[in-house]
């Protein structure tokens, strides 16, 4: 059966203690396998381009694949940055 909407991660937050220790790419791995169960086949998730989760995702998989640039006066704020993996 074909999904017709995509899993869309908002928000995956450590404390700095727990970082580089695994627990997120752990977290990624549950999340992906039980979308995977549900019958997902893509998911998406991003992040401005100023923040460092960029590599970390990429590094799991995850392709750009498009983004959002906000540029009104007094709402500007750095691109977000789109990103997307096959399950």
């Amino acid at each position: 059966m074909i999904k017709w909407f995509t899993p869309f991660l908002t928000l995956i937050h450590f404390d700095e203690t727990y970082r580089k220790k695994g627990f997120g790419k752990q977290a990624m791995a549950f999340w992906e396998e039980e979308m995977s169960k549900q019958g997902y086949k893509m998911i998406m998730t991003s992040t401005q381009v100023d923040e460092t989760s960029q590599h970390f995702y990429r590094k799991l998989g995850y392709k750009d694949c498009g983004c959002l640039v906000l540029d009104i006066p007094g709402f500007e704020q750095p691109l977000e940055m789109f990103m997307a993996k096959a399950l």
